[in-house]
């Protein structure tokens, strides 16, 4: 039997970027609130401290801030007429562990969505009929617009203190800023970061070809802020580990850059770390949340009682723990019914490598998120009438850092060791540069995250088993994107270009990104989506889902995390004004 912990108002699965906000706006307003997070305490100064934090090999290469499959992982396949197995490494995507969750191991790139991404469906059927759409893609508009999730937008780039240059300020484009996103009420906290040499000479071959750059939005910070909360932040120092990095300038936002440190100084809150939640526990009529089951590093078991459940782990994770707690009709491929698991999603991402003649790049110099874009090709920003395909991306030069144990481009013939290899690899390194693509990846029929038959985590529950390849929709797409960056690279005039477009079938043993979004996605109708506008469960409506991007519905060509952070912002302003007034359904 479980051992019972005294009642709380609010028990929040997962610590990380959503967890942390929905904590501090929460027990700021007065709640009683828990956080149970299944790694361990992580904090800036004991545990990236500059002396060490930048160790290639500990971080990049043996991935010390993730998740281990031996604490969990899932099962995987391409489609539903083979075998799925678990995934014994984490290679394709990286999920992280302990308190600050993927928000400790980010870029810093903070994108928001485009307006026409919030009514995708509906802004494509107008635009290019009904019938124009694959029979067996399963898009869906969002609940809400982008009108009504700016001043989240807002609020979450405020709290980072994001750098960038605004292209829209109250519907009025403004020089140097990105001229295809929506409005903003107000410019960017801190301003562009510095650019290094090749995104220079990309803004100047981009411009040069008909095209818009602009400093990509970071939050790595251009200048020392402090953010609402009254947290001060560094000054980035180019260092070039951001990617798979804690930052120890504290310089990158994250939840222990921005968020933690005002919420631990709050009296009603804590925190327990190294503690897995098992289920979410329900009432006998299966509509209400009693709290949550969890096991802790001992493997003692523990019952937490809360009025309110919000599950804030990793996008992936969210969708397990709601099949394995019974909310939500588990989604079924075969009859399309259900709405657990359903309208998985991924990014489609794609680059082009350079090598030029007579230039020092100093690749090294480098953050997660500077660099100059494009946007010309994302979304709906451009006409898709028979290109054969839907979506976009933006592309640009955004090279993350030149780490010496990864980064080793040599010319095309080079052997793969030895003296020559040696010599080109010391010749080339500080002449090459990787341009990129980040595409979107729309749902379908086929691709879903359900239970596994077979497979079971230490503990004797299913694994997950996610179901997903790439379509011939992102596949031209990747081409497309892929041949505009590499008419822009040739104007860059290079002694050697290497176009890379994504090709199928998805191989989960190759990095890509980790950008895994849908399986509990929101929506304005119950059987196509598991929360509503306000990432409350339909079924149980003291259940809120706002972490991780398992809400999208589809996801767009940027980055997730902007949009995460803003609809923690979301959610935490519907239960403090609304729920907690009338506690029930708020749809």
């Amino acid at each position: 039997m479980a051992r019972k912990l005294p009642h709380k108002d609010v028990v929040i699965v997962g610590l990380g970027w959503t967890g942390s906000i929905l904590a501090y706006e929460l027990a700021k307003s007065g709640l009683d609130v828990v956080a149970i997070e299944r790694g361990p305490w992580r904090d800036t100064a004991t545990d990236f401290p500059p002396a060490y934090a930048q160790d290639e090999l500990r971080y990049a290469v043996k991935l010390d801030l993730f998740l281990r499959p031996a604490q969990d992982t899932l099962t995987f396949r391409n489609n539903g007429t083979q075998t799925a197995l678990p995934i014994r490494s984490f290679s394709g995507f990286l999920p992280g562990n302990g308190v600050g969750g993927a928000g400790v191991h980010w870029n810093g790139q903070t994108w928001r969505f485009l307006p026409s991404d919030f009514k995708l469906r509906s802004h494509l059927e107008d635009r290019y009929g009904k019938d124009a759409l694959p029979g067996d893609m399963t898009i869906q508009d969002w609940p809400l617009t982008y009108d009504e999730l700016e001043s989240s937008y807002d609020r979450f780039e405020k709290l980072c203190g994001t750098s960038g240059k605004a292209g829209n300020i109250n519907g009025k484009i403004t020089a140097g800023g990105n001229p295809f996103e929506g409005w903003r009420s107000s410019e960017y906290p801190t301003p562009p970061l510095k650019q290094g040499y090749g995104a220079t000479l990309f803004a100047e071959a981009a411009k040069k070809t008909g095209h818009s750059p602009f400093p990509q939005p970071a939050s790595n910070l251009s200048e020392a802020y402090t953010n609402p909360l009254g947290i001060k932040m560094g000054q980035c120092t180019y260092c070039g580990f951001c990617e798979r990095f804690g930052c120890g300038n504290y310089a990158k936002a994250s939840p222990q850059a921005c968020v933690i440190p005002a919420l631990m100084r709050l009296p009603n809150f804590t925190a327990h770390t190294e503690s897995e939640v098992t289920r979410i526990n329900l009432d006998s009529t299966g509509k209400k949340a009693t709290g949550v089951t969890y096991i802790d590093s001992s493997g003692e078991e523990w019952e937490q009682t809360a009025d309110l459940v919000l599950v804030c782990a990793f996008a992936l994770f969210n969708v397990r723990l709601m099949l394995l707690s019974g909310i939500g009709k588990a989604y079924d491929p075969v009859t399309g019914k259900g709405v657990v698991g359903r309208n998985y999603a991924y990014q489609t991402t794609s680059g082009v490598s350079i090598i030029l003649k007579d230039k020092n790049l100093n690749p090294f110099i480098a953050t997660g998120a500077h660099g100059m874009m494009i946007d010309d090709y994302n979304g709906d920003n451009f006409d898709h009438t028979g290109l054969g395909f839907f979506g976009g991306g933006f592309m640009g030069a955004g090279q993350t850092g030149a780490r010496p144990i990864q980064t080793r481009p040599v010319p095309a013939g080079t052997p793969k060791w030895g003296a020559q290899w040696k010599k080109a690899t010391a010749e080339t390194y500080n002449k090459s540069f990787a341009l990129s693509t980040h595409g979107s990846s729309y749902s379908y029929r086929d691709c879903y995250l359900d239970l596994d038959p077979t497979y079971k985590d230490r503990l004797g529950r299913p694994l997950m088993r996610m179901t997903f390849d790439f379509h011939e929709n992102e596949l031209k797409m990747s081409q497309f994107l892929t041949d505009r960056l590499a008419e822009i690279a040739r104007a860059m005039d290079p002694a050697e270009m290497t176009a890379s477009p994504r090709k199928g079938p998805y191989n989960s043993t190759i990095y890509q990104t980790t950008h895994n979004t849908g399986g509990t996605v929101m929506g304005a109708d119950p059987e196509t989506s598991v929360v509503n506008r306000y990432c409350q469960s339909w079924d149980v409506s003291n259940v809120f889902v706002p972490g991780g991007a398992s809400v999208f519905p589809q996801n767009h060509g940027y980055n997730p995390t902007d949009t995460v952070g803003a609809l923690a912002y979301w959610t935490a302003d519907a239960i403090k004004n609304r729920y907690l007034k009338n506690p029930g359904p708020l749809v």
